[in-house]
C-alpha cells in the first residue's frame, strides 16, 4: 500500500510539471499579454486595459487592414505599442478631411472608415505616401492623442509581435478587440 501512495504522488508531480511546461510554452510562444498605457486607442482600448494577443498569426499570414496590432516601437524597440493597421506594403496612403485613402480611394472597412483621423504629423497628411515593401502604416483610434505612423513613419514587418484579440481586464470591459 505504501508504494501505491508514493507512485500516486510521483504521478501527481509529473502531471503538474507537464501542465506547467505546457502553460509556459503557450505563454512564451503563442499568447502575448499587454497593458494599455495611454489614450491613443480610446474608445477601443482604455488606459489600464489588459489584453491577450495572438503571437503566432503573423508568422502564418500577413496583417489585414483594420486589425489592432502589437509591435515594437520602431524608434525604441524596447517599447511595445498597440495601434490599428491602416496601410499595407506597396500601397499608397493619405489622410484627407478625416478619412483614410488607400491608392486614391476612401477605405470602406468599418473599423477604419468609422473614425475621424486628424492629418497631423509628417507622413500621409494630405499627400499620398508610398508604403515600402515589408513595412506598415498604423494609427491610433484616438488620433488627436496618438503618436503613430503620422509622426515616426512605418512599422517594419520584423517589429510585429501579434494581433490584439481579447480584453480580459477590467472585467466590465472584457470582450474581443474589434
Amino acid at each position: 500500500m505504501h508504494k501505491t501512495k508514493k507512485k500516486q504522488t510521483v504521478d501527481w508531480f509529473k502531471s503538474l510539471f507537464i501542465a506547467l511546461a505546457i502553460a509556459v510554452f503557450v505563454r512564451i510562444f503563442l499568447i502575448g499579454n499587454f497593458q494599455i498605457p495611454s489614450t491613443s486607442m480610446v474608445p477601443t482600448l482604455d488606459i489600464g486595459d489588459r489584453l491577450l494577443s495572438n503571437s503566432v498569426i503573423y508568422k502564418i499570414r500577413r496583417p489585414e487592414r483594420g486589425e489592432v496590432v502589437i509591435f515594437k516601437y520602431p524608434e525604441d524597440p524596447k517599447r511595445v505599442f498597440v495601434k490599428r493597421m491602416i496601410g499595407l506594403p506597396g500601397e499608397k496612403v493619405m489622410i484627407k478631411d478625416g478619412a483614410i485613402y488607400i491608392n486614391g480611394a476612401p477605405v470602406k472597412e468599418d473599423s477604419v472608415a468609422s473614425r475621424y483621423y486628424y492629418g497631423d504629423g509628417y507622413y500621409g497628411n494630405g499627400t499620398e505616401l508610398d508604403i515600402p515593401a515589408g513595412s506598415y502604416f498604423v494609427l491610433g483610434d484616438n488620433s488627436i492623442n496618438s503618436k503613430d505612423s503620422r509622426y515616426w513613419g512605418f512599422v517594419p514587418e520584423k517589429n510585429l509581435q501579434g494581433k490584439a484579440v481579447f480584453t480580459y481586464w477590467p472585467p466590465w470591459r472584457m470582450g474581443f478587440v474589434r
